[in-house]
Parts: structure tokens; sequence; C-alpha cells
């Protein structure tokens, strides 16, 4: 007949599992004893990883010396902490032995030896697992419930491996089902094991104390003072009367506190139902600052410093508006501009504009630009929709009008340019500033009509696809290889009829680092970059993470600039380089040091970038 054993609660094995990450007191002794660990493999990698790391003799070998005395102390805890670590991923007939200097850990010969060993030469300590049959599940009940199905909401199956976390995880899983089915109060006892040594079987139970099925009642935000409440309300996916769901509760809240107009967001339940049998809720708000004050910058040597501050006034009238006043100086002590230059800008935005997931941004811009291609002077107006199509996608559309004067090759000519600009994005990156998968792509489409310049008035469209793509080769986010290219084109003008900036050009970290900021291009008899009516660009970049704070980067670019025709035509221009980076709470940053490998008129040897973030 079969002989079984009732085990403990596997909750209490999941308190010995916490425990492994602790550390024992440190052994203090007159004459530590220096030690190497070796941990045979198992056969189960899985395994072979969590007892490395829940070995104090591995992890404190060098960190914390200890005497003989202390180190067999020791090797008897990580005996029974890795034989727990067994019971874990089911091998509960499993064994541990560790041997020091070739004696098992209950040999009297152990002390007098490891004494015996001259001063400063390491002892060897060898860990053997024996891991025996793994156990499986054999029966599984749940009590409480009157439907079997609720049996599927423990992902566990008859036959699979008696693994500690699955069964404990299952609880939890439980659980959070019943809550997100209106129960609640619902709670699920922590699991009750049964061993069969003689079978290698586990059978486990679940009981449920279910508790009444319930519907929301009063909804109440707290902590509003300048926010309009129901401008949350038309935010909160949650009504009175509807079914109690823990899940869409939580996912209310994060929605909610993912608004910029809050710092923070709570949600908490009543410990009892109201008169009517309903369940009231909470959301406790803390609003952000509505007034903030930001600075940024970057540097390369083409285009030099750049310097931006902006001060923010949020949440003006309660609904999320926001006004934005920017200045920065740009192309402060550049190589590839004459004279520092500037841009001013006012933005006002109007989140949920007719229509959730909408906004309108209104915007005032005033730059100077004194560049050796081209000296600009502009003001732009536009107003800008943006629609959030999905969390990946999103598409924009407007009117933009623009007055400048530009000055290239010694002639001056004065334009006034109105734009539809259109533009649709695509990004599942993972990161912004460091991306480690995805995709992010770009299309933008801007039908312009040119009022003034040379020859006079002209209708045109600007087109250009760009993107960038990372793959994650290590698996673990440390070694990326990240892609990026670019295609534009012009439709209705020639070289010469469109404006100075609103040409094409390539050079610089946007599209082929090594070159001057806009030389990787058709020039003027004087050198002078001309621009093109289409492009082409593409980087490979390999970006490998070294220890916790550092990585570094090796890339290739190239880029062609058409001064007619379209795309993959002209001279190709290629660059190359290294970079280095230093990893902090807020992103990379950035150094890239990059060459140009084809000569043009006017370049420099080598081009230095510094940013935060990636270059792409």
């Amino acid at each position: 007949m079969l002989r079984r054993a009732r085990l403990r609660r596997l909750g209490s094995v999941a308190l010995v599992l916490a425990l492994l990450k602790g550390e024992p007191p440190p052994t203090e002794a007159a004459n530590p004893q220096p030690y190497t660990v070796q941990i045979h493999r198992s056969g189960d990698s899985g395994l072979d990883t969590a007892l490395q790391s829940s070995s104090t003799l591995a992890a404190l070998a060098q960190s914390a010396p200890v005497s003989p005395f202390g180190l067999l102390v020791r090797a008897r805890d990580d005996r029974e902490r890795l034989k727990t670590v067994l019971q874990s991923f089911g091998y509960y007939q499993g064994s541990v032995e560790i041997r020091i200097a070739g004696h098992a850990l209950d040999d009297p010969s152990l002390l007098p030896a490891m004494q015996a060993t001259p001063a400063g030469q390491p002892v060897p300590v060898t860990v053997d697992i024996d891991r025996g049959p793994q156990f499986h599940l054999r029966e599984i009940r749940v009590t409480g419930l009157s439907t079997p199905s609720d049996l599927a909401k423990l992902n566990l199956k008859s036959g699979q491996p008696a693994l500690a976390a699955d069964i404990l995880n299952a609880q939890t899983k439980l659980r959070s089902a019943l809550r997100d089915e209106g129960y609640a109060f619902a709670e699920v006892g922590a699991p009750q094991a049964v061993v069969d040594p003689e079978a290698a079987a586990v059978d486990v139970s679940y009981a449920v104390k279910l508790g009444p099925h319930v519907n929301l009642g009063q909804i109440r935000l707290l902590g509003l003072q300048h926010v309009d409440p129901d401008y949350v309300r038309e935010h909160l996916p949650l009504r009175e009367g509807q079914e109690y769901n823990a899940d869409a509760i939580e996912s209310a809240r994060q929605a909610l506190a993912a608004m910029p107009i809050f710092s923070s967001v709570a949600v908490s339940q009543a410990g009892q139902l109201d008169p009517e049998g309903r369940l009231p809720l909470d959301f406790t708000f803390s609003e952000a600052p509505r007034h903030s004050l930001s600075f940024s910058g970057n540097y390369s040597l083409d285009l030099g410093a750049a310097l931006q501050a902006t001060w923010t006034y949020n949440n003006i009238f309660g609904r999320g508006e926001q006004l934005a006043l920017s200045f920065a100086g740009t192309e402060l002590l550049g190589s590839d501009a004459r004279y520092p230059g500037y841009t001013a800008n006012a933005t006002y935005t109007v989140p949920d504009w007719l229509t959730q997931n909408q906004k309108i941004q209104f915007s005032v811009t005033a730059l100077q630009l004194y560049l050796y291609t081209y000296t600009q002077t502009a003001g732009i107006l536009n107003a800008i929709v943006t629609r959030t199509i999905t969390p990946h996608f999103t598409l924009s559309y407007g009117l933009q009008g623009e007055e400048e004067s530009i000055l290239q090759e010694s002639v001056r000519s004065a334009f006034t340019l109105l734009s539809v600009p259109l533009v649709a994005k695509y990004d599942t990156s993972d990161n912004l500033f460091e991306p480690t998968k995805g995709l992010r792509a770009t299309a933008i489409v801007t039908p312009t009509e040119s009022f003034g310049g040379t020859p006079g008035n002209i209708g045109f469209v600007l087109a250009s696809l760009q993107g960038s793509t990372y793959f994650d080769i290590s698996g673990n986010g440390r070694s990326i290889i990240a892609l990026r290219g670019l295609v534009g084109d012009t439709i209705g003008a020639s070289q010469f009829q469109l404006p100075a900036d609103q040409r094409f050009y390539a050079g610089g970290s946007d599209t082929v680092r090594g070159y001057r900021y806009q030389y990787a291009g058709p020039q003027f008899p004087d050198g002078i970059p001309m621009g093109g009516v289409a492009i082409d660009a593409a980087t490979l970049e390999f970006r490998q993470r070294i220890g916790e704070s550092y990585g570094a980067v090796v890339f290739l670019d190239a880029a062609q600039v058409a001064a007619s025709g379209g795309p993959f035509q002209g001279p190709v221009f290629p660059g190359a380089g290294v970079g280095a980076r230093y990893f902090t709470s807020f992103g990379p940053l950035r150094v890239d040091i990059a060459f140009p490998l084809r000569k043009v008129r006017n370049d420099y040897p080598i081009e230095l970038y510094l940013g935060l973030g990636e270059a792409f």
C-alpha cells in the first residue's frame, strides 16, 4: 500500500525560498580560511542557475572570508538551503553532498585537516547534486466553488512538474480571476500539498472563501484642487452599478496616473458594502505642479552646443491645457555656423480636443540660423492636430504658414510658405532613450505652396519615410544591433526652385556621421553644400553594454543626396565610427567619434557628437 506523508503548507516553502536571497551573519575568525567552490551540474539548467545563485558558499567566497569552523557552518547551512531549492523544483527525494578538502561535513578529521592547511592556501569545496526523480502534479482540487471550470483559472494541469513557484502562483491567479468576476472579497487559502514518494506525485488543494458577488457603488474623486472633476470622470471608464472587476479598476488607475496633470493616483475600496449592497471606491489624486522650468542641451563639433530653457504652465483651465515657452541658443561655437543662432517658441496644447485621444497644438516660432550652407531668418505659425489611433500608432495633420528670408551664395530671397503637413508615426520600441527591441517608423508628406523667390510662385510636395529597428541578439538587452533608414523625394520642383531650407541634406548625426553638417552631398564651386531634391541614408550600429554602467558602440553610416531625379542616385558618402556610453537612471550619456570615408572639400578629418540617449 502506498505510504503518504503530508507536507507542510507550500507557503512555508516560499518563505524558505525567500530566505535563500539573504546572507548569514559573517563569522569572524583570527585566521580566515580561503576556499574555492565548484557546484557540479545537475543536468537541469534552470535548477543549476537557482543552485548557483542560492549558494552562500559561492556568493561569499571572496567577499566574506571565515575561519575553518565558520566555513564548516556555512557549508552545513548551504546543504539545507540547496535541498530546499531542489524541492522547489519538484525534486523531493534529491540530495546534496558537500565536501571540504575531500572530507564529508560530518567527518571528525575535517577541522584538523583545515587547521593544518598552510596559511593562504585555499581549500577546495565541492557540491554534488543528486536530483532523484522529479515529482509531478496528480490530483488538483478546489473547494468552495460550484463550477469545475474554475480549475482552469489555476493554470495547473495534472502531469506537469510540481514546481513550488507554479503551485504558489496558482493561488494568486485564482484569487485575481475571482475578483475580476465580481467577487471583491474572494480569498484563496494557501495550497495544501500531499506527497506520494513511491509514485513521485503531489496532490494539491485550494480552499476558497468566495464572498458576495458585488457591483460598484459610489465612486469618489478625492484630492482634486485645480483639475475639473468632470474632466476626470470623462477619462474614468468605471461607472456606478457595473460589475466589480479588480483588473479593470487597476487599469483605470494606471490610465489616470499616466495623465501629465497628476503626479500620483491611488484607489481604495470600502471594507463593507453600502446599504444597496454595492462596493464604494475612492480615487485619491495628487496633482502635478502647475508650473515647471526645465533645461536641456547637446553638443557636436559641427553644430556646436544647443542650450534650451523651457517654462511650462500646466492645467491652465482645469482640463489639462498646457502652455510651453522655450528659448534655445543654437550653434554655439559650432564649426558649421558663422555665428550663434536662436529659436524661440510658444506652444499651446489642448488635450482631448473634440474627442478623447486627440489633441490640437498652436505654435509660434521665431528662429535665426547662421549656417555656412545658408542663413535663415523665419517666423512660423501652425496648428497641428494629433490623434492617437492605437498606443503605437498616431496621425497628425494641420496647417502651417512660414515667412522667411534665405541668404545662400550671396543671393537673398524672401519666401512665404503655406503647407499642410501630414505625419504618420508607428512606434513599438521599448524605451525612448535606450531602445533594445521594436520598430520606429515615420512617414511625412507635406504639400507646400511657395510664394516669392525664384522663379516665383510654385507648388511642390516633400515626402519622406524614415525608420529604425532593434534586435536584441543577447536576449537580455546587452548586445543590440540597430538599423536605421531614410528615403526622401520632392515632387513638383527642381533643386533651385526649392527654398534652401526645404532641400534635403546629408551629414551629421541624423544621417551620416563623420561629415560636417549638411556636407555629404552636391556642392557649389566654393565647396558650400547645395542641398538636393532626394535623399537616401542607412545606418548599421552594434551596441554592447559593459558591466552595469558602461557601453561601447561601433557604427557604419552611408547616404546619397541627388541634385536631380530621385533617391539612390549620385555618389555614396560613407562614414564610420566608435562610441562610448555611460548609463544613468535617466538614459545613456552618448559620446561618438566618427570619420568620413570619402574625401569632401572643406570637411574635417573627425567629428565628435555628445548627447543624451542613443543616436536613434
